[in-house]
């Protein structure tokens, strides 16, 4: 009967710890992938809720004005904050408001086919096309992580491109109880609403199709069974955890046997 409990004993704090292959991240031999390495290089096409950051220069300073949604729009001070105010935003129509030119419809554009198309109106109020130079850029990258990760919530990275590495890093990295092998991705499309797994556990994950984040994507890092179980995720913490419930049983037969 010892031994039966005793080999229970064992297998209860073994099941409830966490294998350190669980936790340790991008296991394996890399392989290149030409065809993900092509994805993962398409351009960017423009979604609601985006934030441009546009920068029209020419030989007149003064005309160049009219069509600036504020005075600090193109300068070096464009923060977060001060793009959110200042910056152009795709509505729910697709569209962005520029003085002068009206609404300009964006959704679905890559940055260079909306210079492109900005270029082309500016035109007719310019004597010298030649002189128009045009700067369009996605004000950073805003995304959600959530779940099992140090600091859940909404980020934004000044950046062109950021990866699922980035994005986890930023968020305080995955708790020990983070289920790293099914890490989702859920992404708002022009299709609709996609979800796609991660594993952090292996090498792939530099060649997956979901590397590079998109604008608007959530994360989220769901727990393991060990977080449920509350015994711990080592053999020390799942070992003082089941003691401390044993000690808790045996004390309240005690106390029953002798009322």
């Amino acid at each position: 009967m010892k031994k039966l409990l005793l080999i229970s004993f064992l297998l209860i704090i073994v099941s409830s710890c966490v294998p350190t292959k669980r936790m340790t991240y991008f296991q394996g031999i890399p392989v290149k992938k030409e065809a993900i390495y092509k994805f993962n290089n398409e351009p960017y096409r423009l979604q609601v809720n985006d934030m441009l950051y546009i920068n029209i220069k020419a030989e007149k300073p003064e005309l160049v004005a009219l069509f600036s949604a504020s005075e600090t729009v193109g300068t070096s001070s464009g923060s977060g904050g001060n793009l959110y105010f200042n910056g152009y935003s795709v509505d729910r129509h697709g569209n962005i408001r520029i003085p002068y030119l009206g609404d300009v419809n964006v959704l679905g554009y890559t940055e260079k086919e909306v210079r492109e198309k900005i270029e082309t109106e500016l035109v007719k109020y310019f004597k010298k096309p030649e002189s128009i130079f045009v700067t369009v850029k996605l004000a950073g990258i805003s995304f959600v992580v959530s779940g099992e990760v140090g600091s859940p919530g909404t980020i934004n990275l000044a950046q062109n491109q950021v990866t699922i590495i980035d994005a986890i890093s930023n968020a305080g990295d995955i708790t020990e109880v983070g289920n790293r092998e099914k890490v989702s991705i859920i992404r708002k499309t022009l299709d609709g609403v996609s979800r796609y797994e991660v594993d952090f556990t292996k090498i792939e994950i530099f060649e997956s199709e979901n590397f590079y984040l998109k604008p608007n994507d959530v994360i989220y890092v769901p727990p393991l069974k060990q977080k449920s179980w509350g015994t711990g995720t080592t053999g020390l913490q799942s070992f003082s955890t089941i003691v401390t419930i044993f000690s808790f049983v045996v004390s309240t037969v005690l106390l029953v046997k002798n009322l």
